[in-house]
Parts: C-alpha cells; sequence; structure tokens
C-alpha cells in the first residue's frame, strides 16, 4: 500500500485514540457511550435525515458549534422528497433553519427538492446543500437536482446546475473565506436508465466558488476529478454510488466512500487536478466495510466510515489499516441496515451522526 499521508497513530495495548474518536481495538462496545442528543423530525413531520454539518461561525440565525441537519424524505417517508434543514445545539435544543420550497427557487434544480447528504456550512455563512430529487419517492422518478445555496437566515439565494451535477449525493468542502472548493458525489450519470443495473457513471466533481464580502458565493468553474464509480438504483436505498467524502487535513487527498465495491478511494491533489483521477487509489477493501456510506477525516488523519448494511463505525488509517470498529444501530432487519449517513467529528474526541432509523442526531464518545 503506497503511503498517501503522513499521520501519527498512537497505540496502547488495547485503546487507540483515532481522530480524536476514542475506539477500542479489542473490544469497542465496552467504553465509549452513545447517547441520543435530539430528534431531527421538524414539524412538518420530514425523516431520514441525511446531511450534517456542524456550523463554523455564528451568523444570522446560525450559531457557531451548532449543526445542521437535512432530510431527505417528507412525512410520507417518501424518498427524495424532503425539504427541511434542522439546526440542532449540543445541548439538544432544535429549530427549523430552513423549509425550502420546491414551486419558489431563485433559479432551476431539474426535478425539485429532495435533500441530500451534501451538507456543508461555509465560514462566510452561506449554507449549501444537495437535491436529489423525486417526485413519488421512487428511483424512476429521480431528476438531476442541484445545489442549492442559502443565506444564514435560511432563504434558498441562488443554485448551482449544470450537466456535471447530475445527483448531487454527498459534499466536502476546503473553505478559505473568500474562496472554496466543494467536492461533490453524483450518482444519477445513466443509473435510472440502468434500471437497476449497475452503470459504472458516478463521479466526483470539483466546484470552485469566490466569496466576495458581503455578496454571495459566486461559482467559477467545475471539473470531473473522480470517475467511472459505480453505481445503481436500488428499491429500499433509491440509489447507491460513491456517497461519502472527505479531504486530509493538509488538502492532499479526497478519500471517497465507494458503497457498491466496499472500498474507500483516494483522490490526490483534489484542489488543484485538472483531469479525472478516475476511481482513485485503493486505500482498503472488505474487511469491516459492508457498503461504507458515510465518510468523515479527523484530525490525525484517520478515516471513519459507517456501513450502510449493518450499522457499523470503521476506523482506516490513511495506509489501509483497519484499526477499530464500533456497532452504533442495531434495529431494523437485518440490524443497522439503512441506518447511517451523516458523520461530523467535534472536539473533545467526540462523534456526531444521524441516525435515519431512529430520526436522531446522536452523539459517541
Amino acid at each position: 500500500m503506497k503511503r498517501l499521508d503522513e499521520v501519527k497513530i498512537c497505540a496502547a495495548a488495547v485503546v487507540f485514540a483515532l481522530c480524536g474518536v476514542l475506539a477500542y481495538a479489542q473490544d469497542l462496545t465496552s467504553h465509549p457511550s452513545i447517547s441520543v442528543v435530539a430528534s431531527t423530525i421538524p414539524e412538518n413531520g420530514d425523516v431520514n435525515p441525511y446531511g450534517l454539518a456542524q456550523i463554523p461561525v455564528s451568523k444570522g440565525v446560525l450559531v457557531e458549534g451548532d449543526f445542521l441537519v437535512s432530510n431527505f424524505n417528507n412525512s410520507a417517508n417518501l424518498q427524495g422528497t424532503g425539504t427541511t434543514i434542522v439546526q440542532i445545539a449540543p445541548d439538544g435544543s432544535s429549530s427549523l433553519f430552513a423549509q425550502i420550497d420546491p414551486n419558489h427557487l431563485p433559479g432551476p434544480c431539474a426535478g425539485g427538492v429532495g435533500l441530500s447528504t451534501a451538507l456543508g456550512v461555509l465560514k462566510t455563512g452561506w449554507v449549501i446543500v444537495g437535491s436529489l430529487p423525486t417526485s413519488d419517492g421512487t428511483a424512476a422518478t429521480a431528476k438531476a437536482g442541484c445545489l442549492l445555496v442559502l443565506d444564514s437566515y435560511g432563504n434558498v439565494v441562488e443554485t448551482f446546475v449544470g450537466a456535471l451535477i447530475n445527483g448531487p449525493w454527498d459534499m466536502a468542502i476546503t473553505d478559505y473565506g473568500s474562496t472554496a472548493n466543494l467536492f461533490v458525489s453524483n450518482v444519477l450519470n445513466g443509473t435510472v436508465a440502468g434500471g437497476g443495473n449497475v452503470v459504472y457513471g458516478g463521479t466526483v466533481t470539483r466546484l470552485t466558488l469566490i466569496i466576495p464580502e458581503g455578496h454571495m458565493p459566486a461559482l467559477l468553474s467545475v471539473t470531473v476529478i473522480g470517475a467511472k464509480f459505480a453505481e445503481r438504483t436500488d428499491p429500499a436505498a433509491l440509489v447507491i454510488g460513491p456517497t461519502g467524502l472527505g479531504v486530509s487535513g493538509n488538502g492532499r487527498v479526497l478519500y471517497v466512500a465507494d458503497s457498491l465495491n466496499n472500498r474507500i478511494a483516494a483522490i490526490e491533489n483534489p484542489e488543484n487536478r485538472k483531469t479525472s483521477g478516475g476511481i482513485g487509489e485503493t486505500v482498503t477493501e472488505g474487511g469491516s466495510l459492508n457498503d461504507p456510506l458515510g465518510l468523515t477525516v479527523a484530525a490525525d488523519g484517520n478515516i471513519l466510515t459507517v456501513d450502510g448494511d449493518d450499522g457499523y463505525l470503521v476506523a482506516t488509517t490513511p495506509e489501509g489499516k483497519e484499526i477499530g470498529k464500533r456497532l452504533l444501530d442495531d434495529t431494523g432487519n437485518p440490524p443497522g441496515n439503512g441506518a447511517l449517513f451523516g458523520l461530523a467529528t467535534a472536539s473533545g474526541g467526540k462523534l456526531y451522526y444521524v441516525d435515519d432509523v431512529s430520526n436522531t442526531l446522536n452523539l459517541f464518545q
């Protein structure tokens, strides 16, 4: 395995410090605790929380340290029809940040609104969320969607659309204040036409933004930096393809949860490359990975993923060594199936995650 990044791994006989999150190599179930922070269901009844992002700055109604959660389903539990973003404080208090009306958008968004895991908050207070909408909750009606830009009061002010934005599924951000890069996984390139068969059209695009002081972000360019990822429609999950994204601390590597191939991929030089890195270099595959969906990279460089098929959190070094796992959700049939998506690390060795089965924001520490 080629070394991708420098990382410090602190290990004791049993206990490992993984990305600031304590994990236990021999018995992950015995020590770290899991607690419910709050429900993610707003007054309109939207369910299936997908995206999770911590707020970096207080502005408008945004409070630094709070979390935003996007809902993918409406109150009838139809996928790709959720329109709400909920704001939740670490103490569990919550409020509605935004309820987006698909009939009153400031720009095009093919198919309407169905808020995906692609969610982030910029240092300037702008919120960006992906939409992968359906009209009836089925993959047959899924449309390309868009990225929606909201101000710090929850108002949609613009949309980012185009041929290279097609089913935005997850997002990672490198943010420099006056500029930012959005890395977005796209899962609808030929997927619906494939009718459940695996196609190889999944992409990762880089959207480069300029953010003039006092003005909303402007899109400078869109570049495909990853391509030919496996993807297909699925009756239960709507669509399966490249999902979670995370950037290493030095910005040199973008990690991709390649769900269908049960692997973590790495695309080098994501901020500056001008050509596609294809499906990237394999960091690890198999092992405890079981349809990896959510992904985050924390302070010491290790990679945390959550499995879509069994409810486990898995910790992996940049060299591809699995160094811990922990069951986060064992409900459902089979246990943990379809429960986990959005992840966010916080100070003090805390990991926050959304649970789609219980419709809650949870804390693992």
